[in-house]
């Protein structure tokens, strides 16, 4: 058997638990903590390779192996790789505290609400966006993705304007500034627990030992009852009526539009989606739902107010910038996906500037046909796949004397552009 033990973030090492042990494999501060047998070989942790060949060695002999690490060693831990390498039914795993159970522990919350998310050796731009749309998040954190990162990409959408020509957010969707919890060497005698801004997060140096970052909207840390943990499960239905929304004139892009627009966007947790020319935001806003990071790009001052009212209602968060584009759209964050509304004369340079960008998917909705091969232009020369729809729908509307009629929605063009998975050059990461 290899005996698996978690530790760091709790109780001792109990001793029993290396009673007898052959090979002893773990971080070097687990091995220095720990009492080791005076016989027993011992293995500081870097690459996992050399590691898990030493390992297969010993196994191979009936020798016995214990692994020390942090926390729980099944919460995103070396459980997995064990279990990959050498079969579940080999390992003994001695589960301790989670460092993400220990550092909610530490500020007095419960965790089932939680969504936890690791940037350990990961792009942390998922985290980033995980931490944007939701209100209580762990970021399980890793060198260059730690709570400097993490406040730098997020300073922006909760606290201090940026700079240069980079749009400022309005304030007054359903999350509100979020403070950041950096738990440093959780259960070990240098232990830190730190609340700070986004802002203070980015200047400074946290040096190696930080453990995890809680990224909170501290108005929303209690939440309701749960039943299932974790992230919420979605809501139970998209595309809603434009009812659902306050806007202008009809100014809205329509439910049956909108329907096929998210099914081509296809925003998911850990996306980040643009609506640009959001107009009443409802693009935006059923992303976030459906659990993305959103921005709405919108140049009219009221509708700008119209979005963020239209977020607070549905209960979610959207980073709404005031501007026009193209411009005001290079100093955004990369997004996986975008949504272009409207269509004038400005379209095809928005459409190729949105294209330069996403990483996966266009989508553009024109009411103009004579925009319509501009803008398809745009999105091949970008190296995207074009498609396309026009949509024209009939609804069900009463008459007198309790019969039906069929009520016509304008025509609306929809085309989607998807990234051709030749390369990934040219894209921002």
């Amino acid at each position: 058997m290899i005996t698996v033990v978690g530790t760091g973030t709790g109780a001792p090492l109990p001793p029993e638990a290396l009673a007898g042990a052959e090979l002893v494999v773990g971080g070097r501060r687990h091995l220095d903590a720990a009492q080791l047998p005076a016989e027993a070989e011992r293995i500081v942790l870097g690459p996992l390779a050399p590691a898990l060949d030493t390992i297969e060695e010993y196994v191979g002999k009936d020798r016995p192996v214990v692994v020390l690490a942090s926390g729980d060693p099944g919460f995103f831990g070396i459980v997995r790789v064990l279990a990959e390498r050498f079969g579940a039914d080999r390992l003994d795993v001695r589960a301790g505290v989670s460092s993400v159970a220990a550092a909610f522990a530490r500020v007095g919350l419960p965790w089932d609400d939680a969504v936890v998310v690791s940037a350990h050796g990961r792009d942390p731009r998922t985290a980033v966006n995980v931490c944007r749309a939701h209100p209580k998040v762990a970021v399980l954190t890793g060198p260059g993705s730690g709570p400097a990162e993490l406040g730098a990409a997020l300073r922006h959408a909760f606290g201090a304007p940026p700079g240069g020509s980079v749009p400022v957010p309005v304030p007054g969707s359903a999350s509100g500034a979020r403070v950041l919890v950096v738990a440093s060497a959780l259960g070990s005698a240098g232990e830190r627990v730190e609340r700070v801004t986004p802002a203070e997060a980015a200047a400074r140096d946290w040096g190696p030992d930080v453990s995890v970052v809680l990224c909170l909207d501290e108005a929303r840390v209690l939440g309701g009852v749960r039943t299932v943990a974790g992230a919420p499960a979605g809501p139970a239905g998209w595309a809603l009526d434009e009812r659902e929304f306050a806007h202008r004139d009809s100014m809205i892009t329509k439910f049956e539009v909108r329907a096929l627009a998210l099914a081509r966007l296809g925003p998911r947790l850990g996306d980040l989606v643009w609506d640009v020319g959001a107009g009443s935001g409802s693009v935006a806003v059923e992303c976030a739902r459906l659990g993305a990071a959103a921005v709405a790009v919108e140049k009219a001052a009221d509708g700008v107010e119209r979005i963020a009212a239209n977020a607070l209602a549905h209960g979610v968060h959207v980073d709404v910038v005031h501007g026009s584009a193209p411009e005001v759209l290079s100093g955004l964050p990369v997004p996986d996906a975008v949504f272009i509304g409207g269509g004038g004369a400005e379209l095809p340079a928005v459409v190729s500037a949105c294209a330069l960008r996403a990483r996966r998917t266009v989508v553009v909705a024109m009411a103009a046909l004579d925009r319509v091969p501009a803008a398809r232009a745009a999105l091949t020369r970008a190296g995207f796949s074009c498609d396309g729809v026009l949509l024209q729908s009939s609804r069900l509307a009463p008459l007198p004397g309790d019969v039906t009629r069929l009520a016509a929605t304008n025509p609306v063009f929809l085309l989607w552009g998807t990234r051709i998975p030749v390369s990934d050059e040219g894209v921002d990461q």
